[in-house]
This record gives C-alpha cells, sequence and structure tokens, in this order.
C-alpha cells in the first residue's frame, strides 16, 4: 500500500487504502451514507441510539458492581462518576471525528490518518481481538443461566444455539441486526429505570409496608460517605471504568446509517449522558437503599435490593435481566469484530478475502471470520477457564485504555486540520478543546498508573502491555517490509 500523499493533503496525515479521503483533500465532504464503504445502510437513528445504550449496560453493571460497592462503599457513585466522564470525553472526541469521516473501522480508521498505518493496524486488530474474546465470556455466562433454567440441555449445547442465532442475525441485513439489538437494549433500559423509580419510592417511603429509608445508609455508617476513603474511590475506579467500554460500537455502526454524520452526532450526544445518569443513578440507589455492607460477594446488589424492598421473585428477574444484557453483548461484539475486520481489510490491513460483501450488502466472510474465532474462544473458556483462557482475558482486559489513548491522540491531530479545511463537517465538537483532549489522555494515564500500583489489575495491565506490543511489532515489521518495497 503506498503511503503517497494527495497534492493538498496535509503533511503527516496517511491516507489508508479504500477509505475514505481525508476532508479537505478532494475539497468535498464525504456523502452521508457512503462514506466509501461497499457496506449498505439501514440503520435508523433510533437504532444507533439504543446500540449506544445496550452495547454499555450489561452484566458488569447488574452483577459486577458488586465487587467496586464492597471495596469503595457508598464511595462507588464518585468512582462511577469519574469513570463516566472519562468515557464522555473520549466518546466525544470519537463522535466528533466519527461524525466528520463516517468509517465502519471507525477509530482504527481515524489512527490510520492521523498517525500512520502501525497506529490503524494497532487499534484495529486489538479492538477485534477484544471482541472475540469477551464474546466468549457473554455467551458462556448466558449458557450458564440457560443451563440453571434447563439442566437437560448441556451448557455447550446453549452456547452453539446462541452462536448460530446471532450468527445468522448478523449475516442477514443490517436492519435486523438493529432491530434485535433496540429490542433488547429496550428491555435493559426499562429494567434500570424500573429499579430507579422502585428505590426512590423505597428511599421515600411511598410502597407498602415500607418506611422512609433516607439518607442514613448513604452517609451514617461506619466510615460515612468514604469508608475507604479516596483509596477507596480509586480502588472503585479501576474496578469500574472498564464498564463504559462498548459505546465505540455507535461510531462504527454510523457508518451503515442512514445519515452517518447527523446519527453518530446524536447518539453520542444522547448515549453517553444517560448511561452516566444509569450508572451513576442506580449506584445512588443501592448504596442509599441499603448500608453498603450488606451486599454480598458474587450477588448482584440489584436482587439484594429487590429482594430488601419485597418485589417478589427478585432473583429470577434479575436473570433474566442479565441473560438478555449478555445476549446484546454478545450480537453487539459480533457485530463490531465484523466490521472491525472488514475495516482492516478494506486497508490492505487483514486478508482481502474477507471483502466479500453478500447481496444485502452484509460482510459475511468477516462475520463468520469473527465468530470462528469467537467459536475458539468460547471452547477455551468451557474447557480451560483458569489457564489459556484467563490468560487471553488477561491479555484484553486493559486494551481498552490503549484504545481510547489512540483516540484522543488522534483527535489532536485532525482536529486542528478539519477546522482549518473543512469547519463545516465539525457538527460534534470536543469541549475546550485541546486542554480538555491533554487532560483525558493525563487521565488515561493516572488510571494506567494506577493498575500498576494495584495487586490485582497489575497482571491484567501487564498482559495487555504485552499483547500490545506484540501487535505493534507486527505492525512496525508490515511498515518496514513496505517502505522497502
Amino acid at each position: 500500500m503506498s503511503d503517497q500523499l494527495p497534492p493538498d493533503a496535509s503533511p503527516g496525515i496517511s491516507l489508508p487504502k479504500g477509505a475514505p479521503d481525508v476532508p479537505g483533500a478532494s475539497g468535498t465532504p464525504p456523502q452521508a451514507g457512503t462514506a466509501g464503504e461497499p457496506l449498505a445502510g439501514g440503520l435508523k437513528q433510533r437504532h444507533l441510539t439504543m446500540l449506544g445504550l445496550g452495547g454499555v449496560i450489561g452484566a458488569g453493571l447488574f452483577v459486577g458492581s458488586g465487587a467496586g460497592i464492597a471495596v469503595a462503599g457508598p464511595g462507588i457513585v464518585l468512582s462511577y462518576l469519574i469513570a463516566g466522564v472519562l468515557a464522555l470525553c473520549v466518546m466525544r472526541m470519537l463522535g466528533e471525528m466519527s461524525a466528520a469521516m463516517p468509517a465502519s473501522g471507525s477509530f482504527s480508521v481515524h489512527a490510520e490518518r492521523a498517525l500512520g498505518r502501525w497506529a490503524g493496524f494497532t487499534a484495529g486488530w486489538l479492538y477485534w481481538f477484544l471482541l472475540v474474546v469477551v464474546l466468549a465470556v457473554e455467551a458462556t455466562g448466558a449458557a450458564r443461566i440457560a443451563n440453571g433454567w434447563v439442566p437437560g440441555v448441556p451448557q455447550w449445547a446453549w452456547v452453539l444455539l446462541f452462536m448460530l442465532v446471532f450468527t445468522g442475525t448478523n449475516l442477514a441485513a443490517v436492519k435486523n441486526f438493529g432491530e434485535t439489538e433496540f429490542w433488547f437494549a429496550a428491555l435493559k433500559v426499562f429494567a434500570i429505570i424500573a429499579f430507579l423509580v422502585l428505590g426512590l419510592l423505597a428511599v421515600f417511603g411511598l410502597l407498602p409496608d415500607t418506611d422512609p429509608v433516607g439518607l442514613t445508609n448513604l452517609t451514617g455508617q461506619a466510615g460515612g460517605f468514604l469508608p475507604g476513603g479516596w483509596q477507596g474511590v480509586i480502588s472503585g475506579l479501576l474496578a469500574v471504568v472498564f464498564a463504559f467500554g462498548g459505546l465505540e460500537v455507535v461510531t462504527i455502526a454510523a457508518a451503515e446509517s442512514d445519515d452517518p454524520a447527523r446519527s453518530v452526532a446524536r447518539a453520542v450526544r444522547s448515549a453517553v449522558f444517560r448511561i452516566i445518569f444509569f450508572y451513576v443513578g442506580s449506584m445512588l440507589i443501592v448504596v442509599t437503599v441499603l448500608p453498603w455492607t450488606a451486599q454480598q460477594a458474587g450477588l448482584s446488589p440489584y436482587v439484594t435490593v429487590l429482594d430488601a424492598i419485597g418485589i417478589p421473585s427478585a432473583g429470577q428477574i434479575m436473570n433474566i435481566v442479565v441473560f438478555v444484557a449478555l445476549l446484546s453483548a454478545l450480537n453487539a461484539n459480533l457485530y463490531g469484530s465484523s466490521r472491525m475486520i472488514f475495516s482492516l481489510a478494506e486497508r490492505g490491513e487483514a486478508p482481502k478475502s474477507l471483502l466479500a460483501v453478500g447481496p444485502g450488502g452484509v460482510p459475511r466472510r468477516a462475520v463468520l471470520a469473527s465468530v470462528a474465532f469467537g467459536f475458539v474462544s468460547v471452547l477455551l473458556n468451557l474447557k480451560w477457564p483458569d489457564s489459556i483462557f484467563l490468560y487471553m482475558l488477561n491479555a484484553v482486559g486493559a486494551v481498552l485504555l490503549f484504545v481510547w489513548a489512540l483516540i484522543a491522540v488522534s483527535q489532536l491531530r485532525l482536529r486542528p486540520q478539519l477546522e482549518r479545511e473543512t469547519p463545516q463537517l465539525l457538527v460534534l465538537r470536543m469541549w475546550l478543546f485541546p486542554g480538555l483532549t491533554w487532560a483525558t489522555l493525563a487521565a488515561i494515564a493516572a488510571v494506567v498508573v494506577l493498575m500498576l500500583t494495584d495487586d490485582t489489575a497489575r497482571p491484567q495491565l501487564l498482559w495487555s502491555l504485552g499483547a500490545t506490543v506484540l501487535v505493534l511489532a507486527v505492525a512496525g515489521v508490515r511498515e518496514l517490509r513496505a517502505r522497502r518495497a
């Protein structure tokens, strides 16, 4: 692939093969709905908005939040708020670039434009690997729940069923994926809203046979609002920051919407603020209705609260919600991974055979490649959950931070060019540029340092760093060979 630039392109901006020109290089903005992509449109605004909400709201919130409460107490509210603001800034930067330059490779394409082939290659492959490994966790978790309902069907059979169903969904027209994900996300959003309403009624004593709870549990327990001090808030932050991963899929999907620029801008604006509200609001309810010490390890805080306020069959209700959340995330991750590897193939960073597009504009080989690796990950998870698969999971555990850092650096490079050459494409702008972008980068670096000092998080960071260095090495060798050629 040539590294030559068009005569009027800005120096230092590398144009990926098969991707749309950098705005200003040709003087013509990308046309809505095309973005230089052969993929078919079909996603509506409502699909993107709910995809943004549903892609993040998962089992990590409904079940995993208990680990954060255990170390931070009521201070977990601050942990989620800090993590949410960090994710908000990253998504604002990504939304700015994606609205101006929609592409199915999203931040991978932007990184290649801003920093060179090595950056696009690294961001794309790391994110693809992250999605297909996490996909195995989701499929296995959903299968365990289903096996508890129907013990006669073995766990592996449920995994096979889920993978086949969602492979079929992703091989069909993209609007089918959009509709499926819309209703999955709608159920999760409804569950959180219902929880918030019930929690508020309990706090004010408006439920039958209940007395007002007030703020006693929030501030009146031993240690007050911050029983673990700010160190507890920081530990809680490390436990919950990755719960905001998944929002990036919105910008990947935007390239297949009817109006990519406006759709991604609206989806990013609405989804991120609502997610912060849902996360922080539900955690506030959890630690207000019950003392934080009442939470039990391994049990969903939501179940504990619902049981305490007298909601019958709370455990089964949350099992259904978590089950749907896992299937929703599986569906979204399969979609995101297929589009990412398709975009890599488009730019010559993955086998060209993956570029085959079906009659409905669906990259079928890219879907099957992602599913195939997903199946391998599931088998490893079922057979060696505490050895081989654990290493794979650790290898992608902190990848999200590296991807976020690349997004911030890319935005620092591309924003001045957009302002200079095509300011009309900046329909969504990062606040307080460049100061807030630099502050976000500093915050990401701080989280990395904190992970290095935390005994639990350190192995995950080191394994992820090793995986990143490996991908960077491959990218460097490929670029060196290309230059020699």
